[in-house]
């Protein structure tokens, strides 16, 4: 498996790329902060928003493809969020304020953790105070999901290799197992974890 198929493009070279990490974080928290404070933003300044967005991604040489399928894959849940503003009076506008605010949102944050390295990003986080504990528990994250993806991949290919029916209820039944699995496993790979790095005096 690749590991990088998360921020595959955070180290490419790009205008965006080579700005510090500090001034992307500020620069993608004032766009939300402009976008989301507002509770009836005027359309200019979301079109302007997003025409900025538009720019930076074309800066960055970020396939926009890549921001298709991530958006793809996230939009749902936005949507589902939303659709609760439809039993509101005037529900409608306040469900495609919601929709274009939080998708407008969610680009920033995909184009920032696209167009910085992961560790420069913990490192603005510890510059800023972040307590060390959150800070530490991103860093265990991205180091081990990528460990959770390459034992998920496995369980799956060690059931197709065992399985040849392909009914649908049957998959699901499959998929469910391999999940109850990857969650115990993944509990004892992090009790085995702490109980290493205690040994070695991490508090």
């Amino acid at each position: 498996m690749r590991h990088d198929y998360w921020d595959r493009y955070s180290r490419i070279d790009s205008p965006v790329h080579r700005r510090p990490a500090a001034l992307k974080a500020a620069a993608a928290l004032g766009l939300i902060l402009v976008t989301v404070v507002p509770p009836h933003p005027p359309v200019f300044l979301l079109a302007s928003v997003a025409v900025l967005l538009l720019i930076l991604i074309a800066a960055s040489r970020i396939p926009p493809v890549f921001f298709l399928e991530r958006l793809l894959f996230f939009e749902p849940f936005i949507l589902t969020v939303a659709a609760l503003a439809l039993f509101q009076p005037a529900g409608f506008p306040k469900f495609v304020t919601l929709v274009v605010k939080s998708t407008l949102s969610l680009i920033t944050v995909i184009l920032l953790a696209n167009a910085t390295p992961f560790h420069e990003v913990l490192r603005v986080l510890r510059g800023i105070h972040v307590p060390s504990v959150f800070v530490t528990l991103l860093a265990l994250m991205y180091r081990y999901i990528f460990v959770l993806a390459d034992e998920t991949q496995r369980m799956r290919r060690a059931r197709q290799s065992r399985t040849f029916g392909r009914r649908r209820e049957r998959t699901w039944i499959l998929l469910s197992r391999i999940v109850g699995q990857l969650f115990l496993r993944s509990t004892e790979r992090a009790e085995r974890i702490y109980a290493a790095m205690s040994a070695r005096g991490w508090k």
